[in-house]
């Protein structure tokens, strides 16, 4: 099984320190000290695709910048690299959004992915005008799919139902491939939408034993659907020469954390109606765990330390390259085949991870530079890997 690879683009803003933000934290605990602008992101958008990530995820709210507008932008500046951009349905018609992915792919030479976002918070839902409680989004997610995915298809749809109303709705030109869908969610509402509508599902990072129930939930829904997803994982990375080094960088974005922020953080996740975001808090017992940096490591080389100041996804794989990479192949091993990633800051980051971590997984069989076919082969060797990179000897495919 080849692993695929994707970075983030921070719209709201980078550090080398812990940024706040994502979902359910308040808009004015949402900044970072390195603007996010345009040259800089095209800097990101450039390092991810020379690296080899597949796509990078753009994310959505009121806390960062428009993912579509921008990333039609970054479009521009890249040749290769995919857009994995957060929408939610409800804040634009679903014939609006099919047009708008069906111009996307057409002008970006077919490189759109979309993470359909429900919205967990009915307090930022609200800000953009959404009044539906956490189920009623979801039945409208439902059916805004519906429409989207059948007019992909390039029907006529007409469509009477609880929350949304077409008639006789149809696109010029329609996307040639359609766009994969991206989704995730850990309420039984979410999965149904998953099973029925997604092409790959997300979980955040858990500890694995849970992220293997969560596969295992969403595959026994979908198979009742006749249908086959791939599965993927959100997560942050700290990965270095050695873990020692490692570690010392989140001891070092841990103790640069204000108390304060922490407390202020958490008091507004723990009003989150999200059951995604409620895992999250758990890992590191709503902020209480963090009375050392192992505390916060709730499984090997799982750190829950990012949570406590970011809504959404909030551990990291932290190690040595060959450590990460380690985890990583455990993780494939549970059903996993893609990887949405990022790191503070981001730029600097991609390269960690890009030139420690993927050439092991090249020598592991395991993941291949998407422009491998038109490159000479790769070297086996390992920048920045130390002793740690070149001791883990290449092995079979697995």
């Amino acid at each position: 099984m080849s692993l695929t690879f994707h970075w983030f683009l921070p719209t709201m803003g980078d550090s080398r320190n812990l940024v706040a933000g994502g979902h359910g934290v308040d808009l004015g605990q949402a900044a970072g000290d390195r603007p996010a602008s345009l040259g800089y992101l095209t800097q990101i958008t450039r390092a991810a695709e020379q690296l080899g990530f597949v796509g990078a995820l753009t994310p959505t709210g009121v806390w960062c910048d428009d993912a579509w507008l921008t990333t039609a932008m970054l479009a521009q500046a890249s040749e290769r690299l995919k857009f994995l951009v957060a929408f939610r349905p409800g804040m634009l018609s679903p014939t609006l959004a099919a047009q708008m992915a069906s111009t996307f792919q057409r002008h970006s030479n077919n490189r759109l992915l979309l993470n359909v976002v429900t919205g967990g918070e009915s307090k930022e839902q609200r800000a953009f005008g959404d009044f539906l409680d956490k189920d009623g989004r979801y039945r409208r997610t439902d059916e805004f799919l519906e429409v989207v995915t059948r007019l992909w298809r390039g029907e006529s749809v007409t469509l009477d139902g609880r929350h949304l109303r077409v008639e006789d709705a149809m696109l010029s030109r329609v996307p040639d491939p359609i766009p994969d869908v991206y989704f995730g969610g850990s309420s039984p509402a979410a999965g149904d939408v998953a099973a029925k509508h997604a092409d790959v599902y997300l979980t955040w990072g858990e500890k694995p034993e849970q992220v293997k129930a969560k596969i295992d939930w969403i595959k026994g829904l979908s198979q009742k659907r006749n249908r086959t997803l791939r599965y993927g994982i959100r997560l942050h990375v700290i990965s270095r020469d050695t873990s020692e080094a490692a570690w010392a960088e989140a001891e070092r974005l841990l103790g640069a954390l204000d108390p304060a922020t922490i407390a202020r953080v958490q008091d507004g996740l723990a009003h989150s109606e999200s059951e995604g975001q409620r895992r999250m808090a758990e890992l590191h017992d709503h902020g209480r765990a963090k009375t050392g940096l192992r505390d916060l490591e709730i499984s090997p080389n799982l750190w829950a330390g990012v949570g406590l100041v970011r809504g959404g996804a909030g551990t990291a794989l932290v190690g040595s390259h060959a450590e990460v990479a380690d985890r990583i192949v455990e993780l494939s091993e549970l059903g996993l085949s893609e990887f949405v990633l990022s790191g503070y800051p981001h730029l600097e980051e991609a390269y960690w991870f890009g030139e420690g971590v993927l050439p092991l997984l090249r020598a592991r069989g395991l993941w291949q530079h998407p422009s491998a076919a038109t490159l000479e082969a790769p070297s086996v060797d390992v920048p920045f890997a130390g002793s740690a990179g070149r001791s883990l000897a290449p092995t079979a495919p697995q």
